[in-house]
């Protein structure tokens, strides 16, 4: 592209302008009437002039799109710029009130969007403390969870199902060389709180936990300062000298508890999951990219990437590496009921790396089988992430509901469709109609009304 065109600007990855509120969706199918709550979905959006020739898809100001399911309805779609300052002035606003006051840059969190203790979250990671978000998606403001949170968060917290915490795994460039481990408690305040050094400053996107481990990423992208007095806004590169390990840390262990294991060369954005086994081993499954941000300083495209196994033996210190698909895809999934635990399905998005970074079709795995099926949504029409859902709180994994934004090519529109995750290829469940296009973004979550 010339240096007035940017990939991350055009087409679905470009912005939308206005903030709508629609009621009385129309829905093709039914939606199910045990789907009560709200469907959300966080991403990158930039307000106003960007240049083109600098911007990175990592930095737009955040946008959460929402979808309200109750009584087989789906009650309103409603789409919000979240409040940082800057995005307060480019609308005319007040900004909204800090606990940091102006100590703390506050960021438009842009990633994702969650629910825990009562409130709704947008969050990202390197440094921005998390936006708290009414229940209609107006922003409250940034948090400190009551005093606890010093602000640097994560985009990616491990909800422990058994015991609602949150695991999150933390950076920040002016920290310099080190990582911090937090729990946060149902009540939405930190309980426990670890600072692991490192050899640099590696970017860190997620976290995967088991019964017993938090897992740290310490790999080969970290903090350039060149590129930050250059005036990038993501001042990180990958550097093939830092080396590429993984580390455990016991759930509510201390630094020198931490075990770190080499592993060859690449970056990871999601695991999959991971879990104990009964040897004393620990499985992590996640997408495998081969570097990113090497000659592409503007977003991720130095894939294909693949879905890969890390079997961790702690005895004989070593990861046995190996592939488990090779087809290019991104957003990996699964029923968050037995996050940490042994999985057997998982869901993701197809990538086209043909055009850089493109979406398309959707892939369901059976782990057990080793069948794989690929959903292909049509001509033009291309998914995001897919949530599952599970039908009841005792359902069997893979007996629930696949929900993700559709955007359609033609029509320039998006489309809520629910699938069940049974019938993967067979006709959606429910598709609700949206009355604007939602563009390509990164991470949401069902956030049920009893939540």
């Amino acid at each position: 592209m010339s240096p007035t065109e940017s990939r991350w600007l055009t087409d679905n990855f470009a912005p939308v302008t206005e903030e709508v509120t629609a009621t009385d969706l129309t829905v093709t199918g039914t939606i199910p009437e045990d789907l009560v709550g709200r469907y959300l979905r966080n991403g990158p959006n930039p307000i106003g002039a960007v240049d083109p020739s600098t911007y990175h898809w990592f930095t737009g100001t955040g946008m959460v799109h929402g979808v309200r399911l109750r009584d087989g309805k789906a009650e309103w779609y409603r789409n919000r710029w979240v409040r940082s300052p800057e995005v307060a002035e480019a609308l005319g606003e007040e900004a909204p009130p800090s606990p940091y006051g102006d100590d703390v840059r506050i960021f438009a969190s842009n990633t994702n969007v969650i629910g825990h203790a009562g409130t709704t979250l947008a969050i990202v990671e390197a440094g921005a403390p998390p936006i708290e978000l009414t229940y209609d998606l107006d922003t409250v403001g940034p948090t400190d969870f009551q005093g606890t949170l010093e602000h640097p968060f994560s985009a990616h917290p491990k909800r422990d199902p058994i015991t609602g915490e949150l695991h999150v795994v933390t950076y920040f460039w002016a920290w310099g060389e080190k990582l911090r481990y937090l729990i946060v408690g149902t009540d939405g305040k930190v309980r426990h709180s670890v600072d692991v050094p490192v050899p640099g400053s590696p970017m860190v996107h997620d976290t995967a936990i088991t019964e017993t481990y938090a897992v740290l990423y310490d790999l080969p992208c970290t903090f350039d300062l060149e590129a930050a007095m250059a005036g990038a806004s993501l001042p990180y590169r990958w550097n093939p000298d830092y080396g590429a390990r993984v580390g455990l840390i016991p759930r509510e262990g201390q630094a020198e508890d931490v075990r770190w294991f080499e592993v060859e060369p690449c970056y990871v954005f999601h695991p999959l999951n991971a879990y104990d086994t009964p040897d004393g081993k620990v499985v992590l499954d996640h997408v495998r990219w081969p570097r990113i941000f090497d000659t592409d300083h503007t977003g991720p495209s130095e894939g294909p990437t693949r879905l890969e196994r890390w079997t961790i033996d702690p005895a004989a210190d070593k990861v046995i590496e190996e592939t488990l698909d090779d087809r290019a895809q991104e957003f990996p999934r699964h029923d968050e009921r037995i996050l940490g635990r042994r999985h057997r399905y998982a869901y993701s998005a197809a990538l086209d790396f043909g055009t850089g970074f493109g979406h398309g079709a959707a892939i369901k795995y059976d782990l057990a089988s080793g069948r794989t099926e690929v959903r292909d949504f049509g001509p033009g029409r291309a998914t995001g992430e897919m949530v599952f859902v599970p039908r009841s709180a005792d359902a069997l994994e893979d007996d629930g509901w696949l929900i993700s934004f559709v955007h359609d090519r033609a029509s320039d529109r998006s489309d809520l469709v629910i699938l069940h995750a049974q019938d993967f290829g067979g006709d959606p469940v429910a598709v609700v109609h949206l009355p604007q296009r939602v563009p390509f973004g990164f991470h949401g979550n069902w956030v049920p009304d009893t939540a």
